[in-house]
């Protein structure tokens, strides 16, 4: 088996190529990434017994479509991913995100490989009081231009799919959670427990103390990634993929565990979505799959993570 990752050096890509080699022995696996976040110590002590292979690229410049020949599946997961700066280079993150997942689509398309796109519940700014794949159009009101691409790849997906018969699957994940090589801190769980460590305000968004939101730990990510590659799963729907809903005021309080004094600053943001809603994760479970570790966990790994550095 060949695996193709996209993005490999990045929060989930770290962790998900560290874990392939033992959750498909003797796969390949061939990493790609334009190491445009630096964030080379994502290659630092791999497991010894993958068969590794990584490529400095940009999709959108590579012959992605020679990397992907005789692969079964490609992981996609090259992306400009901060959501909320992405109101200050919407241009920017629509041009990359969008073309490099066509630029992925087609390739597939070519080779017959079969496609995991990750796409995000931040797609969604319904009234309702729990959302799932089958809702009308008026409900899915992304939240940032972060999002609006995402949606617009998906529908480029099922065009595609469509049209030309491509194997693929869109995972709408929720924010993640966990640890990994490359993680990052700018998503809220991973920010609130840096800032908790280090003696900083937790910078909340106005609006959000008391709004639900699905978040998705790490590990569960990259379970759900093999769920898939294992079930060939590649039916050409959408599928939401989170471990818990929670509020922030549920995520602080899981913090107050091992941080008990913390201070809370709220702060506005373009993203203001003042809704609160459950995402459904049925027709991802009704497949077989569900998530194993609960967030109180995740947000204790990393608080003692932190700590070591914070010891004094």
């Amino acid at each position: 088996m060949k695996i193709v990752v996209t993005g490999a050096l990045g929060h989930i890509g770290s962790r998900l190529i560290r874990e392939l080699p033992s959750m498909f022995h003797g796969a390949k696996i061939f990493m790609v990434d334009n190491l445009a976040t630096q964030r080379y110590p994502s290659l630092f002590n791999l497991p010894a017994h993958g068969n590794y292979r990584f490529i400095e690229a940009d999709v959108l410049e590579h012959d992605i479509e020679a990397v992907m020949d005789g692969a079964t599946v490609v992981v996609h997961l090259a992306a400009i991913t901060d959501a909320a700066n992405s109101f200050n280079n919407r241009e920017k993150v629509e041009y990359v995100n969008y073309n490099a997942t066509a630029r992925v689509a087609e390739a597939c398309g070519k080779t017959g490989c079969a496609m995991i796109h990750l796409s995000s519940t931040s797609v969604y700014g319904t009234q309702a009081a729990v959302v799932d794949e089958n809702c009308t159009e008026d409900e899915l009101k992304p939240q940032s231009p972060y999002a609006e691409t995402k949606l617009k790849e998906e529908r480029l997906l099922k065009e595609l799919g469509t049209s030309k018969g491509g194997r693929f699957v869109s995972c709408r994940f929720g924010t993640i959670t966990g640890i990994s090589a490359g993680m990052r801190f700018h998503t809220a769980v991973n920010k609130f427990c840096w800032q908790a460590v280090f003696g900083q305000p937790l910078t909340v968004w106005t609006t959000a103390l008391h709004q639900k939101r699905p978040y998705l730990d790490l590990g569960d990510a990259v379970q759900a990634i093999k769920f898939i590659i294992e079930n060939e799963l590649y039916d050409g729907n959408v599928y939401n993929i989170l471990t818990e809903n929670l509020t922030v005021n549920d995520i602080i309080n899981y913090i107050k565990k091992s941080v008990p004094a913390i201070e809370i600053k709220y702060v506005d943001t373009q993203i203001m979505n003042q809704l609160s809603y459950d995402v459904s994760n049925k027709r991802f479970a009704d497949k077989g799959f569900s998530p194993k570790i609960a967030l109180s966990r995740s947000i204790g790994e990393t608080i003692s993570l932190l700590r070591s550095a914070n010891t004094r």
